[in-house]
């Protein structure tokens, strides 16, 4: 689960779907990780009884939204498919019949759920209670300042801070910012409270500060389609330095104290330019120095941790090169670093007079790492060769080591090596020190740290361990926590067992699963209640971190489970690519055989399954929902990647031309076939479902929100069950739900509740 950027590395290219954790830019900005107690949990305080009978009052409460038919012909390939909602599809969001149906369906979800209002309340009450809310996060040593995060009771969003370094000393794992009436005062640079208000939606999707720390750039969304302005503040004063930038990505780097680089979309949202800004211009004069034409690849933007280059890379699915541009040289333009070649996916990190880079082909599918002298970037030397077990995912350069971020066997791995000075000659990388890591399974990320250190801060946490920062220091060994996010409601880690556990896929592969439970309540003789979560596309390992809002589910006495199917990253490159294009049923079918393996195995029963998956994990759900209805009691869809053949036959829709090499071009008849073959909406069946609640963003540029209402009115039409199925879409927000730390906490709160209301554990259902 990647909580920030990988420092060292450009991000790939332009995703339309990614899990609620996975930041939505290419910034180091935290993403969406992406948590009055009820009381210990003893034993759990709602008895799981049979639920209500299908003709139970659900529909007398209101009745659901009919969504009009309007039929539309769509004709590819000589075949025929009728699509009676299209009309909901209205790309200015402002079609009132369009609007009137998905309020009527919010009413309609309102009501559904209005018998659970209460434990949804005692749910927020208990995720919210968790938190520490007055907090700041672990300070970061940048030149004279300590740079930090701080938030406050009550309020939605975090201030931006700083104080002065009190030494010149150089920095160390033990280094610890002074507080007190004695320390340097504090100074907020930005409060995002301030800025947030009189707006529905409000996220910063980058923070930059200049390299002389005395500006500050930060891009600002205030709607949720993830179209920034960037503003320009003085640090100290706080004034507004120049005219904004606006309608550019969150990719935004200082080139120098004078100027900044960043990244522009298409019509299509694709990041397609990218532009050099001088402070005190317009940005009409801008002057643009690169467009990528191609509308299969996507701009993405990165400073090296050195600080003397930006790297832009220009990437597809399969694809990607680097240009490079020297920060300190008066005329700032790109230079190729990495050309462009079919097949070939590079990452660069500069040290010295080396490019180092990683480098991804057919041959070498977990990658390779080379270094080349500035002077001859075509002259590359192997510092690690491709290894069939070991993925390599990103670097992070210092003065004197690299760090080094793998996996092995599906589990994160960190690896220091020393470098050799700077000047001298440098080859094959030996002697690398590997820092252990103490659960069964985990999630390991890069912190930003200080290339001028021997000092490594990474990001740690388990499903029972909260999220923890380290310092490591590369030439001891030694690691010193520098903060653990407080848990707060008598949470005690002792209390819960993680667990890595295998299940054999129809075709033999063995697919891992992360799993976690309350030792001292479930009892793991099939009658425990489970949730189990899928994604499982674009490479994305769904590591198992820490989440607050989950031990609200693990303390009724609920397992949770995390998948790790085939179409994620983390067995590695050929994980992947068995998970996408005319592979893609393996992510569905591994799916299910997990389910079917924890039932076997007396995790939990058909009768209390329940699954869950956002985004790409979305689409998942839909197609094991048509696949086997059967086996699960409640799914849960979010923001769901459901009408797959029509979005991709369009090419006018955001994003579609990059994802054909995700998920095939269907204007070739063998994807097309291929793909309506799981597309849920186009197969959705007049047979019996489980509970299903959807979720949708109006302004979501990702997923357009009218693949899930097509969905659920399809749904509505054709089911023969008498379950729920509940529509609720934020008519404010995007791709990410609402903006606010606790508003997303209600989201969690809705969520388990409908879940619980489903397996009839609820204190008001649990008694009929």
């Amino acid at each position: 689960m990647l909580r920030l950027l990988l420092v060292g590395s450009l991000p790939p290219p332009a995703l339309r779907l990614l899990p609620r954790a996975i930041s939505p830019t290419f910034s180091r900005r935290r993403a969406l990780l992406l948590s009055s107690s009820l009381g210990s949990f003893g034993a759990p305080s709602y008895c799981l009884q049979r639920p209500p009978l299908a003709s139970h009052s659900y529909a007398s409460m209101a009745a659901p939204p009919v969504a009009k038919k309007v039929p539309r012909e769509l004709v590819d390939h000589g075949d025929i498919r009728v699509d009676n909602y299209y009309w909901l599809r209205d790309d200015s969001r402002s079609d009132p019949d369009v609007l009137a149906h998905l309020r009527a369906e919010n009413d309609y979800t309102a009501a559904v759920m209005s018998d659970v209002k209460q434990l949804e309340d005692e749910i927020y009450a208990e995720i919210r209670g968790r938190i520490k809310e007055d907090d700041i996060d672990a300070p970061l040593r940048k030149g004279h300042y300590y740079y930090y995060e701080r938030t406050l009771t009550g309020k939605e969003y975090a201030q931006h801070c700083r104080r002065r370094v009190p030494t010149d000393a150089p920095i160390t794992v033990h280094d610890v910012m002074p507080t007190g009436p004695d320390a340097p005062d504090e100074h907020i640079i930005l409060d995002e409270n301030v800025k947030a208000e009189g707006h529905d939606y409000y996220s910063i999707g980058a923070f930059r500060i200049s390299p002389n720390n005395k500006l500050v750039a930060y891009a600002e969304d205030t709607k949720g389609d993830e179209i920034y302005t960037v503003y320009v503040i003085d640090a100290e004063s706080g004034e507004y330095v120049g005219q904004p930038l606006k309608g550019i990505t969150s990719d935004i780097e200082w080139a120098g104290d004078d100027h900044l680089v960043y990244i522009t979309m298409d019509s299509i949202l694709r990041p397609d330019k990218v532009w050099l800004h001088k402070l005190g211009s317009d940005q009409s004069s801008d002057a643009c120095l690169y467009h990528e034409k191609d509308d299969t690849f996507s701009l993405g933007l990165q400073a090296s941790e050195s600080k003397k280059y930006l790297f832009l890379q220009s990437g597809s699915k399969n694809t990607s090169f680097l240009f490079y541009l020297d920060t300190s040289k008066q005329n700032k333009e790109l230079a190729v670093l990495t050309p462009r070649v079919y097949g070939i996916d590079t990452k660069a990190s500069h040290r010295g007079n080396h490019f180092f880079i990683t480098r991804r082909s057919d041959e070498f599918y977990n990658s390779e790492l080379v270094a080349c002298p500035l002077d001859n970037v075509a002259e590359t030397t192997v510092l690690l060769p491709h290894r069939e077990s070991v993925k390599i995912q990103e670097v992070q350069l210092f003065d004197n080591h690299i760090a080094v971020y793998e996996r092995e066997n599906g589990l994160p791995k960190v690896t220091v090596y020393r470098l050799p000075a700077i000047g001298e000659s440098i080859g094959q990388l030996q002697g690398g020190r590997t820092i252990d890591f103490i659960d069964p399974t985990y999630a390991v990320d890069p912190e930003e740290s200080q290339f001028h250190s021997s000092v490594l801060r990474f990001h740690y946490s388990s499903m029972r361990t909260p999220p923890s920062v380290y310092d490591y220091d590369m030439d001891s060994g030694v690691s010193v926590l520098k903060k653990i996010k407080p848990v707060l409601g008598g949470f005690d880690a002792s209390n819960y067992v993680t667990e890595r556990k295998w299940a054999a896929a129809t075709d033999g592969t063995q697919i891992p699963m992360s799993i976690l439970y309350r030792k001292d309540i479930v009892k793991l003789d099939g009658s425990d209640p489970m949730l189990l979560y899928g994604y499982g596309s674009y490479e994305i390992c769904i590591d198992p971190s820490f989440r607050g809002s989950r031990l609200s589910l693990v303390d009724r006495g609920f397992i949770y489970v995390i998948a790790h199917i085939r179409g994620g990253g983390e067995m590695g490159r050929k994980w992947y690519e068995d998970g996408k294009l005319l592979k893609k049923k393996n992510t569905f079918t591994d799916f299910i055989d997990c389910a079917e393996h924890l039932i076997k195995n007396k995790y939990c029963s058909k009768e209390k399954l329940c699954i869950n998956g956002r985004s790409a994990g979305g689409l998942l759900m839909g197609a094991v929902l048509n696949m086997r209805p059967d086996l699960f009691k409640a799914a849960v869809a979010g923001v769901p990647f459901v009408d797959v053949v029509t979005t991709m036959l369009d090419p006018t829709i955001p994003l579609t031309t990059a994802e054909w090499e995700e998920w095939g071009d269907p204007r070739k008849e063998k994807y097309y076939y291929y793909m309506k073959s799981y597309s849920p909406v186009d197969n959705v069946a007049a047979q019996e479902y489980p509970n299903i609640l959807v979720t949708a963003g109006l302004n979501d540029p990702r997923v357009m929100y009218s693949e899930p209402a097509k969905y659920v009115a399809k749904l509505r039409e054709l089911k023969t069950d008498g379950n729920l199925l509940l529509f609720k879409c934020e008519l404010g927000a995007g791709h990410f739900s609402k903006s606010g730390r606790f508003e997303k906490l209600q989201e969690d709160a809705f969520t388990y509740a409908f879940i619980l209301k489903a397996l009839g554990m609820t204190p008001k259902l649990a008694s009929l």
